[in-house]
């Protein structure tokens, strides 16, 4: 496949996964109390999705797709590891989520 082709199926998939991953870091609240030991954990993977979630901005508007998409999706794990840990409450969201057991 040519750059060209592959930068242009790379672009949907990136503003959909910029967009899905955005909606979800809104979504996502730490889930243990505010006083236990977990909440630093909480806070350190939502911290880790947002960083990732910047660097995808950045990449993209660099114009670089690729990166974009791979820290995008990074991003989205932070979130979805947290969620699935039990860190972090997505409200019982199977859309923007791994669906729980």
């Amino acid at each position: 496949m040519s750059e060209t082709g592959a930068k242009a199926e790379t672009e949907p998939l990136l503003e959909k996964y910029l967009r899905v991953t955005g909606e979800a870091l809104q979504r996502v609240r730490p889930a243990p109390p505010a006083r236990s030991f977990l909440i630093g954990a909480a806070e350190d993977f939502l911290a880790m999705a947002r960083a990732y979630l910047s660097d995808a901005e950045v990449f993209r508007a660099r114009g670089d797709a690729e990166r974009a998409l791979a820290a995008v999706s990074y991003a989205h794990g932070w979130i979805d590891a947290g969620v699935r840990l039990g860190l972090l409450d997505g409200g019982n969201d199977d859309v923007r989520f791994t669906p729980y057991r």
